[in-house]
C-alpha cells in the first residue's frame, strides 16, 4: 500500500503506464495516518506532480480523515496547492458547503453517492450540474441489493434531471462484477487497493499497477472486437 508521497508518485506513474486516466488518492501526514492538512496536500501533490504533471490527480475528502465539518471547510481553505479534483460523500455532514468551497477555487468535484438519500441531498444542493461526474458506490456486498441500490440513486438523478458523467464502482466482493456492470453500461469504471486487495481470480494483488492492468484488460475485451485475420 503506497503511504507516503514517494511511495503514492510512484504507483501514480506505474497506474498511469497500466492505462488508468485519472487518480483518486489518499494524502497522508508524516506519520501515515490520513490528512486533509495543508503541508500533507501539498507535500502529496508535488511529489506525485514531479513524476506525472500531466496527470488529473483528485484526494480524498473522507469526513473520517477530519469529523468535524467546520475543521474540515478550514483545511480544505487553507490549501495551496490544489488537487485537479477531489471527492466529496453525500452521505457525510456538510457536503453541500464542502462541495461549494472546493468549487469557489476551482477545485472539480466529484459527487460521491451510495444510496438514494445521498442523491436527494446532491440535487437540493444545486450543484450536480457543477460536478465533473458522480460516483455511484453501493456498500452492499451482494450484487442484487447492490444493483437495486444503484437503481434508486439512478431513479433520484433521472427525476432531478441530472445529467453529469457516471462512475460506477463496488468494494469488496462487487469490486469486480460492478466494474462489468459498469462496462456494459458504459459508465466509467474505477480500482484500487482502496477498493479491494484481491484480483478476480481470488488471488491477492501484488499492487494498484496489477489492478488497474487487469481492469483496462477487462475494458478492452468488453469494448474492442477481436480482430480476425481472413486470408
Amino acid at each position: 500500500m503506497p503511504v507516503y508521497p514517494d511511495e503514492q508518485a510512484s504507483a501514480v506513474i506505474e497506474c498511469l503506464k497500466a492505462g488508468a486516466d485519472a487518480v483518486h488518492l489518499h494524502v497522508r501526514s508524516p506519520s501515515g495516518a490520513e490528512s486533509l492538512h495543508a503541508e500533507d496536500v501539498a507535500r502529496t501533490l508535488v511529489a506525485v506532480r514531479s513524476g506525472s504533471p500531466n496527470a488529473p490527480v483528485g484526494v480524498s475528502t473522507g469526513a473520517w480523515i477530519l469529523p468535524d465539518p467546520v475543521e474540515r471547510l478550514q483545511a480544505v481553505a487553507a490549501w495551496e496547492v490544489l488537487p485537479d479534483f477531489a471527492s466529496v460523500n453525500f452521505s457525510e455532514e456538510g457536503a453541500a458547503e464542502l462541495s461549494g468551497l472546493l468549487l469557489s477555487r476551482g477545485i472539480n468535484v466529484e459527487a460521491g453517492l451510495s444510496g438514494s438519500d445521498d442523491a436527494d441531498v446532491l440535487i437540493e444542493s444545486g450543484l450536480a450540474v457543477r460536478c465533473i461526474r458522480v460516483l455511484l458506490e453501493p456498500q452492499e456486498q451482494e450484487m442484487a441489493r447492490a444493483i437495486e441500490t444503484v437503481s434508486k440513486i439512478e431513479k433520484v438523478l433521472e427525476s432531478g434531471e441530472v445529467e453529469v458523467p457516471r462512475l460506477l464502482h463496488g468494494t469488496e466482493a462487487t469490486s469486480w462484477p460492478m466494474m462489468e456492470e459498469a462496462i456494459i453500461r458504459g459508465y466509467g469504471v474505477r480500482i484500487g487497493l482502496e477498493d479491494t486487495l484481491a484480483l478476480p481470480d481470488g488471488s491477492v494483488a501484488r499492487d494498484n499497477f496489477e489492478l488497474v492492468a487487469e481492469a483496462v484488460r477487462k475494458v478492452y475485451e468488453r469494448t474492442i472486437p477481436t480482430l480476425h485475420n481472413s486470408t
